[in-house]
């Protein structure tokens, strides 16, 4: 299958909607914490992305607020910024059988490793893959209309990650950046099976 090498806003505007349509976790307590790793310890293909909160001083960097990893079904989100991330979440993120797709994430990464050491394994970068495929565009937002034909929302990107409880359209676009890491990520390698 060959795609599109960019797409212009107008295109996506275009494009019917797309969003996570799954369960959505917020994990803030250690027995969620608990149950997200077992859940996600048998997962094959996990969606990946991070939130900080905006700065919008010179020179002014928060540290990353929310982890996001999606399963087919579930996504979970990691109020790191509240709860550091368990030692069995550590091995997920470390375990080279379990991929983890996500976008830019050598950023995503370090923002982790501040908080939490640990060694990363089994992370797939879409930005490094899609070029393979023809494509130019890079962003999560693009990549997803040209290979998935949808178009997702940016609207919350600028919102308070660090807010005491996430609103369900917080949680709605933080869920989905993860989960169209994944899908995209399956719909490009299924060429090659």
């Amino acid at each position: 299958m060959t795609y599109a090498e960019s797409i212009s806003n107008e295109e996506i505007s275009a494009l019917p909607g797309g969003a996570f349509n799954g369960r959505i976790v917020v994990v803030d307590d250690l027995p969620t914490m608990e149950q997200a790793a077992q859940a996600l310890s048998r997962c094959g293909v996990i969606g990946f992305d991070t939130e900080t909160r905006p700065a919008f001083q010179k020179g002014k960097v928060n540290q990353m607020a929310l982890v996001q990893l999606s399963s087919d079904d579930t996504a979970f989100l990691f109020r790191i910024n509240k709860l550091p991330l368990s030692s069995e979440m550590l091995a997920i993120l470390g375990d080279e059988r379990i991929v983890k797709v996500g976008a830019s994430i050598r950023d995503d990464i370090k923002g982790i490793q501040k908080q939490t050491p640990f060694t990363p394994g089994g992370f797939v970068d879409i930005q490094s893959i899609v070029g393979q495929y023809g494509i130019r565009d890079l962003s999560v937002r693009k990549v997803s209309a040209i290979v998935l034909g949808v178009r997702i929302s940016k609207a919350q990107r600028l919102s308070n990650w660090e807010a005491q409880v996430l609103t369900p359209a917080q949680q709605l676009y933080a869920a989905t950046d993860a989960w169209a890491c994944r899908e995209i990520y399956l719909k490009l390698t299924e060429i090659h099976r």
